[in-house]
């Protein structure tokens, strides 16, 4: 196992353990979205990731920061006393920084994705019909191998939500404080510095990839970007109005990104190997929009 694995496995087990299964069952991702978006998307060939404070529910935020608060309370003085008996004073400038960068979490941009079940081919999910799309809504059904492949070309990556109560996060919390625990010679080995960038992004994904276990059934992904961070040349920021918003976003680009080693370049994400299909929600207009999309993706190529 190279470190790149290794470290996944002891700060990211939740996530690590998802995205093997994803590869492992050659997982698809849908996006459920209006038609007008997903023709934007198409023929602009370009994904807009929006601010975390825009999401549907804005309390989001608020459920991963009360989680996390609840680990912290339980388990928080363990791990500064590993941390600190690793690097001395590591555990303190841990939660110093954090506290600092509580302006990441007001600049976190992402996109929302969920599994796809092939017994939802043909007509996709209702419950994502009914909060996603409005009255012409579509499914993009997604090639997911981009999404879990390991680049960081774009500086955005897909992390799966959880849908924990706060005693079951604090489980998950104490899995990663006793992995940490346990790897202690090897973390010292990579430097303290590195050890505390990875635990800040502990922090930072477990707020924003966390959701009320009573939306359990949209199976849930993010894929987040944090600018003020860890910033891309790849992803420009626009500032858009959406619904009568005016806001800014970032733009992540439908081509693929060539690279010197296998980390800095991104492939399949053209649309022709992106876009799997397209299912049509229900909607008083959906033949209309069956020619629209069959001429957007005749245009985009190789359909």
């Amino acid at each position: 196992m190279d470190d790149d694995s290794k470290l996944l496995q002891i700060f990211f087990p939740y996530a690590f353990e998802r995205q093997r299964v994803a590869t492992a069952t050659n997982m698809r991702f849908v996006h459920y979205s209006s038609a007008e978006s997903a023709v934007k998307m198409i023929t602009q060939r370009e994904v807009w990731m929006r601010n975390a404070l825009c999401m549907n529910d804005f309390r989001e935020i608020d459920y991963g920061v009360r989680c996390l608060g609840y680990a912290l309370v339980h388990t928080g003085q363990r791990l500064e006393g590993i941390l600190n008996g690793m690097f001395p004073g590591l555990g303190e400038e841990l939660v110093a920084r954090f506290r600092a960068q509580q302006s990441t979490l007001e600049n976190a941009y992402l996109t929302c994705l969920s599994e796809h079940r092939p017994t939802e081919d043909i007509l996709g999910r209702l419950s994502m019909w009914r909060a996603y799309g409005g009255v012409t809504g579509v499914a993009l059904v997604l090639n997911a191998t981009p999404f879990l492949t390991e680049s960081h070309a774009l500086r955005a990556y897909a992390s799966p939500v959880g849908y924990f109560t706060e005693a079951e996060f604090h489980a998950k919390f104490v899995n990663v404080v006793n992995r940490i625990d346990a790897e202690q010679a090897f973390l010292r080995g990579i430097g303290r510095e590195a050890v505390r960038e990875r635990l800040l992004n502990v922090f930072l994904y477990a707020v924003t990839c966390m959701k009320h276990p009573g939306f359990c059934e949209e199976v849930e992904w993010r894929v987040i970007h944090l600018p003020v961070k860890d910033p891309s040349r790849h992803v420009r920021k626009s500032i858009e109005t959406i619904r009568g918003v005016p806001q800014p976003v970032y733009k992540s680009p439908l081509c693929n990104i060539p690279g010197a080693t296998p980390a800095e370049r991104l492939d399949g994400i053209e649309i022709p190997q992106l876009v799997e299909c397209v299912i049509i929600g229900p909607t008083q207009y959906p033949m209309v929009i069956r020619d629209a999309f069959v001429s957007k993706l005749e245009e985009a190529g190789g359909y």
